[in-house]
């Protein structure tokens, strides 16, 4: 099928644009053409205002819609969490499962590969935000789960990664105080894409993981050393490594929005990447749920362990865009390519999703001009949105 979406500003290579209308033809961008210059024969789509936009790209999400991968780790929940979290614009994430033992992190694993191959698009992959993390810089992760990598961790990770049974993307957080720079080399070198966080490591520490092939920062600023002026920290390599990525909870809660332009000032354009770090509550999910026997509820916008331990958001990527343009004074075309374009170049997928170019998947949102979901496209399907 082929149809023509026209009426709306288009975001195409970071700028907003009047009078462009997209054609998609199946599963594919054909074309961002004036609107005057689609076929006679092509099915018009209006859109009646707003902003089209590339979909949402989330690359940390434990839950949402109620779900949550830790205490499910089924294809059922891989696809609810991913279904919760289209209806704001994400079109595609990667499930998120936290420290845990090793048979939740390996079903969870399971679970994301077969809900791949029952035909979840949305799904590009999976975070394995531990368990080779740095106890002193846990936050919620649960102290005794945390462990060293080992070798069997190398080989399943691997096959994950790139083996005949692959579940796409691998995503790894890791604390370079305790997983040495060849580990890191040869897991990079397997497919894995290495994240640093939850750690207590010195600059060079994080200098000489980025050496060995880790690309970028776990939201940065929250669980790791912080920037001093005698001891740089995780903090300190991040934003002095223009290449490095570095992802950024914004909900106001887990990083001040002075921190927030600190960093978005820091980094080159193209570095900051949105993540929404949701939890079940987010995306229509209820205000309290279990996360491995502790209860954790939500306090005003906050989730909170018993404790006052922030543990994770309520938030989606729709909200993180808004906080950015309404809270910081972001333009808007900035603060979409970070939760569009930028994730999808991290995980070295730009060549196929993130961004209005021919030939990439049809994954799209339309937005209201105050930045609300009207409608998403994943691989050309229409659904409504949970904001319309």
């Amino acid at each position: 099928m082929v149809f023509a979406l026209s009426g709306a500003r288009v975001l195409v290579d970071g700028a907003l644009l009047d009078g462009l209308a997209v054609v998609v033809d199946g599963e594919r961008i054909a074309s961002a053409v004036p609107v005057e210059h689609v076929p006679a024969n092509t099915e018009r789509v209006p859109l009646a205002g707003g902003i089209l936009v590339p979909g949402f790209i989330d690359l940390q999400v434990n839950g949402g819609g109620g779900v949550l991968l830790n205490e499910d780790p089924t294809p059922e929940a891989v696809a609810a969490i991913a279904a919760a979290h289209r209806g704001y614009g994400t079109t595609g994430l990667l499930p998120t499962v936290i420290t845990d033992r090793p048979d939740v992190t390996w079903a969870a694993v399971e679970a994301v590969r077969r809900a791949r191959a029952a035909g979840a698009r949305e799904v590009l992959g999976i975070h394995v935000e531990g368990p080779f993390l740095d106890p002193a810089r846990r936050g919620a992760h649960p102290a005794d789960r945390i462990r060293p990598i080992g070798a069997d961790d190398m080989a399943r990770l691997a096959a994950a990664a790139r083996g005949p049974e692959s579940c796409g993307t691998v995503l790894v957080t890791l604390s370079p105080a305790h997983v040495p720079p060849e580990t890191i080399a040869t897991m990079v070198a397997a497919g894995v894409v290495v994240s640093l966080g939850h750690s207590d490591a010195s600059a060079e520490q994080a200098l000489a993981a980025l050496a060995a092939g880790a690309s970028g920062f776990t939201h940065l600023f929250n669980a790791m050393s912080q920037l001093g002026h005698r001891a740089p920290g995780m903090v300190g390599a991040a934003l002095a490594t223009p290449g490095a990525y570095c992802g950024l909870i914004a909900d106001g809660f887990h990083v001040d929005p002075l921190a927030l332009k600190v960093a978005i000032a820091a980094k080159p354009a193209g570095r900051v990447v949105l993540v929404s770090d949701a939890m079940p509550p987010a995306a229509g999910g209820p205000d309290h749920f279990a996360l491995q026997g502790r209860e954790v509820r939500r306090v005003g916008e906050r989730l909170e362990l018993a404790d006052g331990t922030l543990a994770g958001s309520n938030i989606t990527m729709a909200d993180a865009v808004r906080f950015l343009v309404e809270r910081l004074g972001v333009d808007r075309a900035t603060a979409l390519g970070m939760a569009t374009a930028n994730p999808a170049a991290w995980i070295g997928r730009g060549e196929e999703i993130g961004r209005i170019a021919p030939g990439l998947r049809a994954d799209l949102v339309h937005l209201c001009e105050d930045l609300r979901v009207r409608a998403t496209w994943v691989a050309g399907e229409r659904r409504a949105a949970a904001e319309a």
